[in-house]
């Protein structure tokens, strides 16, 4: 009787950092190159249910208490493309991240394009880290080189001066990567972070998130919903359990 009390107990947490996740992606759907965050729920078991000993396992007579288990995840599909006609913003159609270096010197990666410059013209993102070229070199403008002009292959120029070429690199295994505040992702060696070798960058356009509010919304109700049930069942059992003991007392 004990187990559909700790089951439905474990429901609930579930659901709850689940309502984390999709409430963190509502307030972040505006936020530019923002992932979807997801949580994944599975079944664990735990214990043996106490059975009577002539159970057949092939009819799930038996079987292990199970219990929901959460894990958050990343979505990394590409939100939509919209045009700025901004010089400095960019976008990337397809794999890969921006490479910025962070105040420690650690490499950091993002999808957030929304480039500036900073007071020694050197390109920065939105929270004033430097933008890193292929060789881990920030990319500084001229004062008198004209208007910056980014090919498609991320190449940086003013007039016929190369200054760089955008660091963009792609993750062989993108769900080691570690969420941070911003849109930013750092790696370690399991994330295999390798050099993309034909990019595709749009200048003067901006990568939105990937969320669905209509969608979050959906799951919200959904949430809470399966609350609900799991909370009724939780009352059910303890005025079942209640009148027990009021009948063996």
């Amino acid at each position: 009787m004990n187990i559909g009390l700790y089951q439905s107990a474990s429901a609930l947490g579930a659901l709850e950092r689940w309502q984390d996740a999709v409430a963190q992606n509502i307030t972040s759907s505006q936020v530019t190159g923002f992932k979807r965050r997801v949580v994944q729920v599975a079944a664990q078991a735990r214990g043996e249910l106490l059975v009577d000993p002539a159970a057949r396992p092939d009819r799930g007579e038996g079987s292990p208490a199970l219990y929901p288990q959460t894990r958050y995840g990343i979505t990394f599909q590409s939100g939509e493309s919209t045009p700025t006609r901004r010089e400095l913003d960019l976008a990337l159609s397809g794999d890969g991240f921006f490479t910025v270096r962070m105040p420690d010197d650690t490499l950091a990666y993002t999808r957030n394009g929304e480039f500036r410059l900073n007071a020694e013209r050197v390109l920065v993102n939105s929270q004033g880290l430097e933008v890193l070229s292929d060789f881990g070199n920030p990319i500084q403008l001229l004062p008198q080189g004209g208007p910056p002009i980014v090919t498609d292959d991320g190449l940086v120029r003013q007039g016929e001066v190369v200054l760089g070429r955008l660091g963009i690199a792609a993750a062989g295994s993108p769900e080691r990567l570690v969420p941070l505040a911003g849109g930013l992702f750092l790696a370690d060696e399991s994330a295999r972070m390798e050099p993309v070798e034909r990019p595709v960058v749009q200048q003067g356009y901006l990568e939105g998130s990937n969320v669905a509010p209509l969608r979050e919304m959906v799951d919200l109700v959904n949430i809470a919903r399966a609350y609900e049930a799991n909370q009724r069942l939780i009352q059910s059992r303890d005025k079942l359990l209640e009148r027990m003991l009021e009948t063996f007392s």
